[in-house]
């Protein structure tokens, strides 16, 4: 990139981010399936733009230099508490997403393990279901991950393991509601009275489905989801984006806590330099206050009754999706969806999956591929938002996505080398060096430069062979060489 000044001023430039954009997935229209959330409603984004334009210069480092920033956080956490079962002591703090909530309640737990406990060597247990968040605050922050297994069928999580796992070193215990991968809502209030039997902490990971079940149980004539909230005994902390199903711009998240004494063993402090005094209640110092306004801006233009027949919509919707799979020849639900997320595997050996998925994206609609792990067969994650939340446009989907199974049965299943995972078995991740990366990576479809096929199904079928922490090693070299130069 040059160092001049772009030729032709601001249009140039805008236009050059126009022509990039255009390689991307549409973040409007419903077809991506996975990543973004479109309210369909007009307006909305036009008024988060101004709004987070207000406020991005303001820092939100020092609340006492820009209050405003208080106010705005305050009023958001209030009505999270609000929608999501929390009361008068209910404490929370705005967050740039999912991951730093999830990791915010890790170092939480931790901290409050050892200053209250006295444990040393903490640990927290995990269904497998559990986001890789918690997985990566483990990593960073010193922890045990202990990993019980799910129910085969169903893919929640069985109260009587999580109980079993527990032991004086677990510095929490995670729940999901509902789970990413097959949009299924573990049994938080048993999960949480075994916990609390043991005085250990349980989060409740309701990043992605947090706001709409709160808002879909104030919808009348629809089955509640089960109690999954701040006010099942036994839940000490729990995490909703906004940037989901808030619908407002990306970087916007709250971790509640049950009380204020729960949620300071998360903050970092410090005096002990020349500077000034530090405090910060997240993982970010610096930081814009600009997604905070535009959520604020977004949750107040939406409202609860908005909110609410969002729900409404999309319930409906993801209803008549499950059914309209049920009747594929070829494919099917996994588990009973609690939410608005839904995973399709297939129901017949000649139909696969990630060749589904390449069909569908060749007729612009964007499946998210998932590989088979742990009992949990390769699948189709789909995200329903509110606005593919239309009859009309779910039978779009339900034709397409029939006729994409034709096609991919008429393909035939991607299919790894068997050898390829005889000699991966023998290989030791740790011990890779470039020349052996280089090849592994050749042999899984990947080029020279990072560059990934326009087909992706037959890379898929090759990291699915692969062992877990084999696929872990070479993940990063793949990004790694996008970013090179």
């Amino acid at each position: 990139m040059s160092e001049a000044a772009a030729p032709g001023g601001d249009d140039t430039i805008l236009a050059r981010l126009g022509e990039l954009r255009a390689a991307d997935l549409p973040v409007h229209g419903g077809r991506t399936m996975a990543y973004v959330y479109d309210s369909g409603l007009a307006g909305l984004d036009e008024l988060a733009a101004r709004a987070h334009a207000a406020f991005a210069g303001v820092n939100g480092l020092d609340m006492t230099a820009f209050p405003s920033v208080v106010t705005l956080e305050n009023d958001i956490v209030r009505q999270a508490a609000r929608l999501l079962g929390g009361g008068p002591g209910t404490a929370g703090t705005f967050t740039s997403g999912g991951t730093e909530s999830c990791l915010l309640a890790v170092l939480t737990a931790r901290e409050h393990a050892a200053r209250t406990r006295g444990v040393t060597a903490p640990e927290i247990v995990l269904p497998q279901t559990a986001h890789a968040a918690f997985h990566k605050a483990a990593a960073l922050f010193g922890l045990t991950a202990v990993t019980v297994p799910v129910d085969p069928r169903t893919f929640r999580a069985r109260p009587g393991d999580v109980a079993a796992a527990l032991t004086p070193r677990t510095a929490l215990v995670v729940a999901s509601a509902p789970s990413y991968a097959h949009g299924v809502v573990d049994p938080v209030r048993e999960i949480a009275a075994a916990a609390a039997e043991r005085d250990v902490l349980c989060h409740v990971d309701a990043c992605i489905g947090g706001w709409y079940l709160g808002h879909r149980r104030l919808a009348d004539g629809i089955a509640p989801p089960p109690p999954f909230d701040l006010a099942v005994p036994g839940v000490s902390s729990l995490s909703v984006d906004l940037h989901k199903y808030g619908y407002t711009p990306k970087g916007a998240s709250v971790l509640l806590f049950r009380d204020a004494e729960l949620r300071r063993h998360g903050w970092f402090a410090h005096a002990s330099w020349p500077g000034y005094p530090v405090v910060n209640a997240t993982l970010q110092g610096t930081k814009s206050a600009g997604p905070l306004a535009a959520a604020w801006a977004v949750l107040h233009r939406v409202g609860t009754a908005g909110y609410v027949e969002l729900a409404r919509r999309v319930h409906q919707a993801t209803r008549l999706l499950v059914d309209g799979i049920g009747r594929i020849d070829g494919l099917r639900v996994l588990g009973e969806p609690g939410a608005s997320l839904v995973a399709v595997a297939a129901d017949a050996p000649a139909v696969d999956p990630f060749v589904v998925a390449d069909e569908m994206r060749t007729r612009g609609w964007y499946l998210q591929p998932q590989p088979a792990f742990a009992g949990s067969p390769a699948n189709l994650h789909l995200t329903v938002t509110a606005a593919v939340a239309d009859p009309a446009r779910i039978a779009d989907l339900l034709a397409e996505l029939a006729a994409a199974v034709d096609r991919a049965r008429a393909l035939g299943p991607a299919t790894a080398d068997p050898g390829i995972a005889e000699v991966a078995a023998a290989l030791d991740p740790d011990t890779l060096g470039p020349a052996e990366v280089a090849l592994a990576l050749e042999v899984a479809g990947v080029g020279a430069d990072g560059a990934l096929p326009q087909r992706m199904a037959p890379v898929l079928a090759v990291l699915q062979s692969l062992p877990a922490p084999l696929t872990e090693r070479l993940l990063p070299e793949v990004v790694s060489r996008l970013y090179a130069g």
